[in-house]
Protein backbone atom coordinates (compact mmCIF):
# COMPACT_ATOMS: atom_id res chain seq x y z
CA UNK A 1 0.00 0.00 0.00
CA UNK A 2 1.12 3.63 -0.46
CA UNK A 3 1.69 5.72 1.66
CA UNK A 4 -0.88 8.28 -0.29
CA UNK A 5 -3.06 5.20 -0.29
CA UNK A 6 -3.13 5.12 3.41
CA UNK A 7 -4.40 8.94 3.76
CA UNK A 8 -7.79 8.56 6.02
CA UNK A 9 -9.78 10.72 3.54
CA UNK A 10 -9.80 12.79 -0.02
CA UNK A 11 -8.71 16.38 -0.69
CA UNK A 12 -11.06 18.37 -2.93
CA UNK A 13 -10.24 21.29 -5.18
CA UNK A 14 -12.57 24.28 -4.52
CA UNK A 15 -13.72 26.54 -6.72
CA UNK A 16 -11.65 29.71 -5.03
CA UNK A 17 -8.23 27.68 -6.01
CA UNK A 18 -7.91 26.00 -2.41
CA UNK A 19 -7.86 22.76 -1.47
CA UNK A 20 -9.50 21.43 1.42
CA UNK A 21 -9.77 17.93 3.43
CA UNK A 22 -12.54 15.94 3.96
CA UNK A 23 -11.91 12.83 6.14
CA UNK A 24 -13.38 9.36 6.05
CA UNK A 25 -15.84 8.31 8.35
CA UNK A 26 -14.88 6.45 11.20
CA UNK A 27 -13.46 4.04 12.63
CA UNK A 28 -10.61 3.60 10.49
CA UNK A 29 -8.37 0.32 10.24
CA UNK A 30 -6.18 0.08 13.26
CA UNK A 31 -3.19 -1.97 13.16
CA UNK A 32 -2.60 -3.01 16.78
CA UNK A 33 1.34 -3.70 17.81
CA UNK A 34 1.92 -5.18 20.80
CA UNK A 35 3.32 -1.70 21.62
CA UNK A 36 -0.09 0.22 21.39
CA UNK A 37 -1.97 -2.99 23.23
CA UNK A 38 0.13 -2.47 26.17
CA UNK A 39 -0.75 1.08 25.83
CA UNK A 40 -4.75 0.27 26.02
CA UNK A 41 -3.48 -1.46 28.63
CA UNK A 42 -1.96 0.57 30.53
CA UNK A 43 -4.63 3.49 30.23
CA UNK A 44 -7.51 1.53 30.87
CA UNK A 45 -5.83 0.07 34.43
CA UNK A 46 -4.61 3.69 35.48
CA UNK A 47 -7.86 4.87 34.27
CA UNK A 48 -10.20 2.30 36.45
CA UNK A 49 -7.59 2.75 39.13
CA UNK A 50 -8.55 6.55 39.11
CA UNK A 51 -12.23 6.05 38.65
CA UNK A 52 -12.50 3.53 42.32
CA UNK A 53 -10.18 5.33 44.30
CA UNK A 54 -10.73 8.49 43.14
CA UNK A 55 -14.40 7.99 43.29
CA UNK A 56 -13.74 7.25 47.02
CA UNK A 57 -11.67 10.19 47.96
CA UNK A 58 -12.66 12.48 50.83
CA UNK A 59 -13.83 15.78 49.89
CA UNK A 60 -14.58 14.42 45.76
CA UNK A 61 -17.35 17.35 45.22
CA UNK A 62 -15.03 20.47 46.51
CA UNK A 63 -12.49 18.88 44.51
CA UNK A 64 -13.80 18.64 41.49
CA UNK A 65 -13.80 22.58 41.27
CA UNK A 66 -10.51 23.62 41.47
CA UNK A 67 -9.79 20.44 38.87
CA UNK A 68 -12.24 21.96 36.28
CA UNK A 69 -10.43 25.67 36.72
CA UNK A 70 -7.01 24.05 35.87
CA UNK A 71 -8.32 22.38 33.12
CA UNK A 72 -9.95 25.40 31.88
CA UNK A 73 -6.95 27.20 31.97
CA UNK A 74 -4.68 24.78 30.63
CA UNK A 75 -6.93 24.01 27.51
CA UNK A 76 -7.56 27.60 27.16
CA UNK A 77 -3.31 28.18 27.03
CA UNK A 78 -2.97 26.09 24.46
CA UNK A 79 -5.33 28.44 22.36
CA UNK A 80 -2.91 31.44 23.62
CA UNK A 81 -4.63 32.69 26.50
CA UNK A 82 -2.14 33.44 29.61
CA UNK A 83 -4.21 34.03 32.80
CA UNK A 84 -3.01 31.21 35.18
CA UNK A 85 -4.36 29.16 37.61
CA UNK A 86 -3.98 31.65 40.52
CA UNK A 87 -5.12 34.31 38.99
CA UNK A 88 -8.82 32.82 37.93
CA UNK A 89 -9.20 31.45 41.74
CA UNK A 90 -7.63 34.84 43.14
CA UNK A 91 -10.62 36.23 40.58
CA UNK A 92 -13.38 34.63 41.78
CA UNK A 93 -12.53 34.77 45.09
CA UNK A 94 -12.87 38.59 45.23
CA UNK A 95 -9.33 39.87 44.50
CA UNK A 96 -8.05 42.63 42.02
CA UNK A 97 -6.07 41.20 39.92
CA UNK A 98 -3.72 42.98 36.93
CA UNK A 99 -4.31 40.11 34.08
CA UNK A 100 -6.51 41.13 30.91
CA UNK A 101 -10.34 40.41 31.63
CA UNK A 102 -10.50 38.97 28.48
CA UNK A 103 -8.39 36.07 29.11
CA UNK A 104 -10.07 35.74 32.17
CA UNK A 105 -13.59 36.17 30.68
CA UNK A 106 -12.19 32.83 28.37
CA UNK A 107 -11.10 31.10 31.16
CA UNK A 108 -14.10 31.60 32.80
CA UNK A 109 -16.37 30.49 30.12
CA UNK A 110 -14.56 26.82 29.41
CA UNK A 111 -15.84 26.23 33.61
CA UNK A 112 -19.05 27.44 32.39
CA UNK A 113 -19.23 25.62 29.33
CA UNK A 114 -18.15 22.33 31.01
CA UNK A 115 -20.15 22.37 34.40
CA UNK A 116 -23.10 22.84 31.90
CA UNK A 117 -21.82 19.92 29.88
CA UNK A 118 -22.06 17.76 32.92
CA UNK A 119 -24.98 18.63 34.54
CA UNK A 120 -26.72 18.78 30.51
CA UNK A 121 -25.96 14.81 30.37
CA UNK A 122 -28.49 13.79 32.67
CA UNK A 123 -31.14 15.38 30.05
CA UNK A 124 -29.12 15.39 26.77
CA UNK A 125 -26.77 12.75 25.23
CA UNK A 126 -23.56 13.56 23.83
CA UNK A 127 -24.91 14.76 20.20
CA UNK A 128 -24.25 17.59 17.76
CA UNK A 129 -26.66 19.57 19.49
CA UNK A 130 -25.42 19.57 22.81
CA UNK A 131 -22.03 20.30 21.12
CA UNK A 132 -23.53 23.38 19.62
CA UNK A 133 -25.28 24.22 23.25
CA UNK A 134 -20.95 24.27 24.61
CA UNK A 135 -19.69 26.14 22.34
CA UNK A 136 -22.67 29.03 22.59
CA UNK A 137 -21.33 28.75 26.57
CA UNK A 138 -17.81 28.69 25.64
CA UNK A 139 -18.27 31.55 22.99
CA UNK A 140 -20.34 34.58 24.35
CA UNK A 141 -19.24 37.13 25.10
CA UNK A 142 -15.12 36.70 24.17
CA UNK A 143 -12.72 37.29 21.62
CA UNK A 144 -13.81 35.31 18.48
CA UNK A 145 -17.42 35.67 19.90
CA UNK A 146 -17.95 37.20 16.78
CA UNK A 147 -17.86 34.10 15.35
CA UNK A 148 -21.01 32.79 15.61
CA UNK A 149 -21.46 31.51 18.86
CA UNK A 150 -23.74 28.32 19.05
CA UNK A 151 -23.81 27.47 14.90
CA UNK A 152 -21.77 25.61 12.75
CA UNK A 153 -19.49 27.36 10.55
CA UNK A 154 -21.60 28.46 7.36
CA UNK A 155 -17.99 29.74 5.49
CA UNK A 156 -14.34 28.05 5.05
CA UNK A 157 -11.99 28.30 7.81
CA UNK A 158 -8.62 27.04 7.55
CA UNK A 159 -5.25 26.58 10.46
CA UNK A 160 -1.54 27.76 9.58
CA UNK A 161 0.71 30.48 10.72
CA UNK A 162 -0.45 34.41 11.39
CA UNK A 163 -1.24 35.64 8.37
CA UNK A 164 -1.52 32.75 6.09
CA UNK A 165 -4.26 32.66 3.21
CA UNK A 166 -6.51 29.69 2.46
CA UNK A 167 -4.08 29.29 -0.71
CA UNK A 168 -0.78 28.75 1.64
CA UNK A 169 -2.74 27.47 4.49
CA UNK A 170 -0.95 24.30 6.04
CA UNK A 171 -4.49 22.50 6.99
CA UNK A 172 -8.16 23.41 5.39
CA UNK A 173 -10.88 21.15 7.09
CA UNK A 174 -13.76 20.50 4.90
CA UNK A 175 -15.54 23.19 2.61
CA UNK A 176 -18.98 23.91 4.40
CA UNK A 177 -21.42 22.05 1.71
CA UNK A 178 -19.80 19.04 3.04
CA UNK A 179 -19.29 19.95 6.58
CA UNK A 180 -23.21 18.42 7.75
CA UNK A 181 -22.52 15.45 5.99
CA UNK A 182 -18.94 14.96 8.01
CA UNK A 183 -20.47 16.02 11.16
CA UNK A 184 -23.47 13.74 11.16
CA UNK A 185 -20.97 10.70 10.31
CA UNK A 186 -19.35 11.17 13.26
CA UNK A 187 -22.12 12.07 15.34
CA UNK A 188 -23.44 8.45 14.36
CA UNK A 189 -19.84 6.98 15.07
CA UNK A 190 -20.10 8.75 18.93
CA UNK A 191 -23.08 6.69 19.78
CA UNK A 192 -21.26 3.21 18.26
CA UNK A 193 -20.47 0.86 21.47
CA UNK A 194 -18.60 -1.83 19.19
CA UNK A 195 -14.74 -0.15 20.15
CA UNK A 196 -12.90 -0.03 23.54
CA UNK A 197 -14.29 3.20 24.57
CA UNK A 198 -10.59 5.15 24.89
CA UNK A 199 -9.93 4.16 21.42
CA UNK A 200 -13.16 5.46 20.54
CA UNK A 201 -12.89 9.18 21.82
CA UNK A 202 -9.19 8.99 20.80
CA UNK A 203 -10.33 8.84 17.12
CA UNK A 204 -13.47 11.47 17.41
CA UNK A 205 -11.38 13.45 18.95
CA UNK A 206 -8.28 13.55 15.81
CA UNK A 207 -12.05 13.66 13.68
CA UNK A 208 -13.52 16.79 15.36
CA UNK A 209 -10.34 18.73 15.24
CA UNK A 210 -10.00 17.63 11.45
CA UNK A 211 -13.90 18.92 10.40
CA UNK A 212 -13.68 22.28 12.66
CA UNK A 213 -16.98 22.44 12.78
CA UNK A 214 -16.63 26.24 14.07
CA UNK A 215 -15.14 29.27 13.07
CA UNK A 216 -13.63 29.30 16.51
CA UNK A 217 -13.25 27.47 19.33
CA UNK A 218 -12.33 23.87 17.91
CA UNK A 219 -9.61 23.03 20.16
CA UNK A 220 -11.58 24.28 23.29
CA UNK A 221 -14.74 22.08 22.52
CA UNK A 222 -12.63 19.11 21.22
CA UNK A 223 -10.87 18.64 24.45
CA UNK A 224 -14.22 19.50 26.65
CA UNK A 225 -15.76 16.45 24.70
CA UNK A 226 -13.40 13.94 25.98
CA UNK A 227 -14.24 14.22 29.71
CA UNK A 228 -17.80 14.26 28.88
CA UNK A 229 -17.50 11.07 26.89
CA UNK A 230 -15.64 9.57 29.98
CA UNK A 231 -18.44 10.52 32.18
CA UNK A 232 -21.48 10.00 29.75
CA UNK A 233 -19.95 6.50 29.05
CA UNK A 234 -19.88 5.89 33.33
CA UNK A 235 -16.05 5.12 33.07
CA UNK A 236 -15.57 8.07 35.12
CA UNK A 237 -17.86 8.75 38.72
CA UNK A 238 -17.39 12.19 37.99
CA UNK A 239 -14.81 14.58 35.70
CA UNK A 240 -11.80 13.80 37.38
CA UNK A 241 -9.27 13.15 34.35
CA UNK A 242 -8.71 16.22 31.62
CA UNK A 243 -6.04 15.67 28.86
CA UNK A 244 -5.11 19.58 28.12
CA UNK A 245 -2.12 19.23 30.63
CA UNK A 246 -0.70 16.53 28.62
CA UNK A 247 -1.46 18.14 25.50
CA UNK A 248 -0.34 21.65 26.99
CA UNK A 249 2.97 19.76 28.55
CA UNK A 250 3.29 18.38 25.23
CA UNK A 251 1.95 20.50 22.59
CA UNK A 252 4.41 20.37 19.39
CA UNK A 253 3.79 16.41 19.67
CA UNK A 254 0.02 16.92 19.60
CA UNK A 255 0.34 19.04 16.45
CA UNK A 256 2.45 16.73 14.95
CA UNK A 257 0.51 14.03 15.75
CA UNK A 258 -2.76 15.29 14.52
CA UNK A 259 -1.47 15.77 11.29
CA UNK A 260 0.55 13.17 10.63
CA UNK A 261 -2.93 11.21 10.48
CA UNK A 262 -4.36 13.63 8.17
CA UNK A 263 -1.13 13.68 5.87
CA UNK A 264 0.35 9.92 6.44
CA UNK A 265 -3.02 7.80 7.97
CA UNK A 266 -0.62 7.62 10.99
CA UNK A 267 -3.70 6.36 13.53
CA UNK A 268 -1.13 4.23 15.23
CA UNK A 269 1.22 6.80 16.24
CA UNK A 270 -2.01 9.49 17.70
CA UNK A 271 -3.50 6.38 19.59
CA UNK A 272 -0.58 5.40 21.31
CA UNK A 273 -0.04 9.13 22.64
CA UNK A 274 -3.34 9.61 23.49
CA UNK A 275 -3.42 6.82 25.42
CA UNK A 276 -0.24 7.45 26.78
CA UNK A 277 -1.94 11.07 28.06
CA UNK A 278 -4.77 8.90 29.51
CA UNK A 279 -2.43 6.58 31.62
CA UNK A 280 0.10 9.59 32.83
CA UNK A 281 -3.06 12.11 33.92
CA UNK A 282 -4.85 9.60 35.70
CA UNK A 283 -2.22 8.78 38.05
CA UNK A 284 -1.69 12.11 37.90
CA UNK A 285 -5.00 13.44 39.09
CA UNK A 286 -5.23 10.79 41.50
CA UNK A 287 -1.76 11.44 43.29
CA UNK A 288 -2.70 15.20 42.94
CA UNK A 289 -6.16 14.75 44.72
CA UNK A 290 -4.51 12.82 47.27
CA UNK A 291 -1.89 15.27 48.00
CA UNK A 292 -4.32 17.52 48.63
CA UNK A 293 -6.75 15.75 51.04
CA UNK A 294 -4.29 14.05 52.68
CA UNK A 295 -2.98 18.43 53.29
CA UNK A 296 -6.47 19.48 54.41
CA UNK A 297 -7.17 16.40 56.87
CA UNK A 298 -3.51 17.60 58.75
CA UNK A 299 -5.02 21.02 58.77
CA UNK A 300 -8.43 19.76 60.18
CA UNK A 301 -6.37 17.85 63.33
CA UNK A 302 -5.11 21.02 64.11
CA UNK A 303 -7.98 23.64 63.91
CA UNK A 304 -10.27 20.90 65.72
CA UNK A 305 -9.97 22.09 69.41
CA UNK A 306 -10.99 25.52 68.21
CA UNK A 307 -13.62 27.07 70.19
CA UNK A 308 -15.22 28.45 66.84
CA UNK A 309 -16.55 26.39 64.52
CA UNK A 310 -15.38 28.83 61.54
CA UNK A 311 -11.96 27.67 61.27
CA UNK A 312 -12.35 24.09 60.14
CA UNK A 313 -15.46 25.73 58.00
CA UNK A 314 -12.58 27.91 55.93
CA UNK A 315 -10.34 24.62 56.08
CA UNK A 316 -12.99 23.10 53.48
CA UNK A 317 -14.00 26.51 51.56
CA UNK A 318 -9.81 25.83 50.92
CA UNK A 319 -10.89 22.71 49.50
CA UNK A 320 -12.89 24.97 46.78
CA UNK A 321 -10.45 27.74 46.15
CA UNK A 322 -7.39 28.11 47.82
CA UNK A 323 -7.34 32.06 47.95
CA UNK A 324 -9.90 33.88 50.50
CA UNK A 325 -11.13 37.57 50.78
CA UNK A 326 -12.58 38.17 54.57
CA UNK A 327 -15.94 39.93 52.69
CA UNK A 328 -16.08 36.89 50.90
CA UNK A 329 -15.82 34.69 53.12
CA UNK A 330 -18.06 36.64 55.57
CA UNK A 331 -20.53 36.49 53.06
CA UNK A 332 -20.41 32.75 52.25
CA UNK A 333 -20.49 31.69 55.85
CA UNK A 334 -23.00 33.57 57.24
CA UNK A 335 -20.79 35.15 59.72
CA UNK A 336 -19.24 38.01 60.77
CA UNK A 337 -16.64 40.55 59.19
CA UNK A 338 -14.69 40.23 62.50
CA UNK A 339 -15.38 36.22 63.15
CA UNK A 340 -13.72 35.52 59.70
CA UNK A 341 -10.92 37.69 60.80
CA UNK A 342 -10.34 35.65 63.77
CA UNK A 343 -10.07 32.50 62.33
CA UNK A 344 -8.03 33.88 59.49
CA UNK A 345 -5.30 34.78 62.19
CA UNK A 346 -5.70 31.71 63.58
CA UNK A 347 -4.47 29.93 59.92
CA UNK A 348 -2.18 32.14 59.53
CA UNK A 349 -0.47 30.88 63.04
CA UNK A 350 -0.51 27.36 61.81
CA UNK A 351 1.31 28.72 58.85
CA UNK A 352 -2.05 27.29 56.65
CA UNK A 353 -3.01 30.44 55.18
CA UNK A 354 -0.68 33.41 54.49
CA UNK A 355 -1.69 37.80 53.38
CA UNK A 356 -0.93 37.93 49.77
CA UNK A 357 -2.01 41.46 49.04
CA UNK A 358 -4.75 43.81 50.25
CA UNK A 359 -5.44 46.81 52.77
CA UNK A 360 -7.03 46.46 55.95
CA UNK A 361 -10.35 45.60 54.59
CA UNK A 362 -9.56 44.00 51.24
CA UNK A 363 -7.11 41.57 51.92
CA UNK A 364 -6.26 38.14 50.18
CA UNK A 365 -5.08 34.82 51.71
CA UNK A 366 -4.21 32.33 50.12
CA UNK A 367 -3.07 28.62 51.46
CA UNK A 368 0.13 28.62 49.20
CA UNK A 369 0.72 24.31 49.36
CA UNK A 370 -3.02 23.95 48.30
CA UNK A 371 -2.30 25.97 45.10
CA UNK A 372 1.43 25.17 44.46
CA UNK A 373 -0.01 21.21 43.95
CA UNK A 374 -2.80 22.25 41.77
CA UNK A 375 -0.15 24.81 39.85
CA UNK A 376 2.98 21.98 39.32
CA UNK A 377 3.02 21.04 36.09
CA UNK A 378 2.02 17.19 34.73
CA UNK A 379 3.52 14.38 35.19
CA UNK A 380 4.83 12.80 32.21
CA UNK A 381 6.33 9.64 32.51
CA UNK A 382 5.48 6.37 34.70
Amino acid sequence: MTQSARIPGRKVRCPENYTAFIPDPLPPKISWSSGLVRALSDADRTLGQLAGEGGGLPNLHLLIRPFVRREAVLSSRIEGTQATLGELLAAEAGASIERSPDDLREVANYVVALEYGIKRLKTLPLSLRLILELHKHLMTGVRGGHATPGEFRRSQNWIGRPGCTLINASYVPPPPSDLMACLGAVEKFLHDRSLPPLVQIALFHYQFEAIHPFLDGNGRVGRLLITLFLVERGILPAPLLYLSAFFEATRRDYYDLLSGVSLHGEWEAWLAYFLNGVARQSEDALGRAGRINRKLSEWRKEVAGSASKTPLALVDMFAVNPFLTINQGAKKLGVAFTTIQRAVEKLEKLSIVEKVSGGKRDRVYCAKSLLSILEEPAKLTP
